[in-house]
């Protein structure tokens, strides 16, 4: 059994992150799913604008790092979706006790002396993906691997940016199946 916190995207506590972590508890994971907007979902992005800059960037890390504290002692799997991903790579990044990071759909900028020992990350991601481009992401693995994690990175052509999510128009059902069957058997290796 792995210890996972999973991340809202900045849309928050849909429906499929809900159904994602059944998914994961199914295969006999203990996940943790903070609601970090406080019961509020966004149905449009500019809903989600509007409620994300309302709350605040700092204040949303300061929520996700006091949604891990009371787990992090187990040594947790830090995942998110967007902005949830982004969230969870941070807080990763801090923790020394962090096992595993998985990103769907998004990254976060990684500090110049940012260090981890062989943290074993997977990222899945569309391609092309308006908010992580080819460019960026080549930056970004780059940087991971100076920092010292074991990175895997997964594209997948013609699929939205949040294609996991059955609720919105970017859903994409092939690859959203392949991304979990991935995401299963990385965290398999990680009990």
């Amino acid at each position: 059994m792995t210890e996972i916190i999973l991340f809202p995207s900045a849309y928050g506590l849909r429906p499929a992150v809900g159904e994602a972590a059944g998914r994961l508890r199914a295969a006999g994971h203990r996940v943790h799913v903070p609601d970090l907007y406080d019961g509020r979902t966004a149905g449009t992005p500019a809903e989600e604008l509007e409620i994300r800059e309302e709350i605040g960037r700092d204040e949303l890390l300061r929520r996700a790092v006091a949604a891990a504290a009371p787990h992090s002692d187990a040594g947790l799997v830090y995942m998110g979706f967007s902005m949830g991903g982004s969230l969870a790579q941070t807080v990763a990044l801090g923790d020394e006790r962090a096992r595993g990071l998985v990103l769907l759909h998004g990254t976060a900028d990684i500090a110049e002396d940012a260090s981890v020992d062989d943290l074993p990350v997977q990222l899945h991601v569309a391609d092309p993906d308006p908010f992580e481009t080819h460019d960026w992401l080549t930056a970004w693995y780059l940087r991971m691997r100076r920092a010292g994690a074991d990175v895997e990175v997964f594209r997948y052509p013609g699929a939205g940016h949040l294609y996991t999510d059955p609720g919105l128009p970017d859903w994409d059902a092939g690859a959203a199946e392949e991304t979990w069957r991935l995401v299963e058997a990385f965290l398999s290796l990680e009990e």
